[in-house]
């Protein structure tokens, strides 16, 4: 019943109002003595290991969302180094994992999403991924919130999808139909050696934006889906394990690869937790 409530709740709630307002007063630095309280409490509330960050103080950021998508100390993570091994771009928990069904991704129990949707309604553009693969990585509060390239690749298009703001989470994942591809989110595409590859960071419930190491915050709110191109002197290159992103509060990220670009490692599996730079998958490399 509870877990009902909290999904219907969602669909009264004016939830980008909402989610922008939590965005403007987490980056504020109007009162440090408030914005110390809140991130000594979500600490104690979420077990966020302070240990691991390259700036364990909590007191030294200056604002909640400088805290929340703080840095990792050097060696706090091992980026697989196999060129044949496609690693997780980010810690977090796998939600549901495995192959395209045609135009269908598997989100949970008895609910799916439309791949076409989650890369903003283009059939061109969703065609290379059709019976390809997936992988769906929550990241829960306590999780570092940085987006790293799980393999080699250059950035090719990024889209701009508007649309609502429900939760991310597992409960809301089994109630809320085709959830990825209705929320708002930044798909951004590669050229990799495996053939293209999307990374779609879909926002949520009380994520104040999406950022990219190469355009900065995302979060137009224009109500159409914008893309821009990246082309010979605006190419961008990146490497294995480096940073492309980072959520200014949780969310979710959608890998997906062509079929039979990579086949996942037997163990990464629905609800397993795994952190950056693991092994993924074995990439096909022709």
């Amino acid at each position: 019943m509870l877990d009902k409530l909290f999904v219907l709740s969602q669909y009264v709630t004016p939830q980008l109002a909402v989610s922008r307002l939590a965005g403007r007063l987490a980056d504020s630095e109007s009162t440090p003595a408030l914005k110390n309280r809140v991130i000594k409490w979500f600490i104690g509330r979420y077990g966020v290991n302070m240990s691991e960050a390259a700036e364990p103080d909590f007191t030294a950021y200056p604002t909640f969302n400088a805290f929340f998508t703080r840095a990792l100390k050097p060696g706090a993570r091992t980026i697989d180094p196999a060129p044949e091994t496609l690693t997780s771009p980010v810690d977090g928990a796998i939600s549901q994992i495995g192959q395209i069904s045609t135009d269908r991704v598997f989100q949970a129990k008895g609910q799916s999403f439309s791949l076409t949707e989650l890369l903003g309604g283009d059939d061109e553009r969703a065609e290379p991924f059709r019976e390809g693969e997936f992988a769906t990585i929550y990241l829960s509060p306590k999780d570092y919130h940085r987006i790293h390239m799980p393999m080699a690749g250059t950035l090719k298009e990024m889209v701009y999808v508007p649309g609502k703001l429900f939760s991310v989470n597992p409960v809301t994942a089994e109630n809320v139909p085709n959830l990825f591809a209705r929320n708002e989110r930044v798909a951004c595409l590669f050229d990799t050696e495996a053939g293209p590859m999307a990374m779609v960071l879909v926002g949520a419930m009380i994520v104040g934006s999406v950022e990219t190491t190469w355009a900065g915050v995302v979060a137009p709110n224009s109500g159409k889906v914008m893309q821009w191109q990246y082309h010979g002197d605006y190419a961008v290159k990146f490497e294995k394990g480096q940073e492309m992103g980072r959520f200014r509060l949780g969310s979710t990220v959608v890998l997906v690869m062509p079929k039979g670009a990579v086949k996942w490692q037997p163990n990464q599996v629905a609800e397993k937790t795994v952190q950056l730079g693991e092994a993924f998958g074995k990439l096909h490399v022709e």
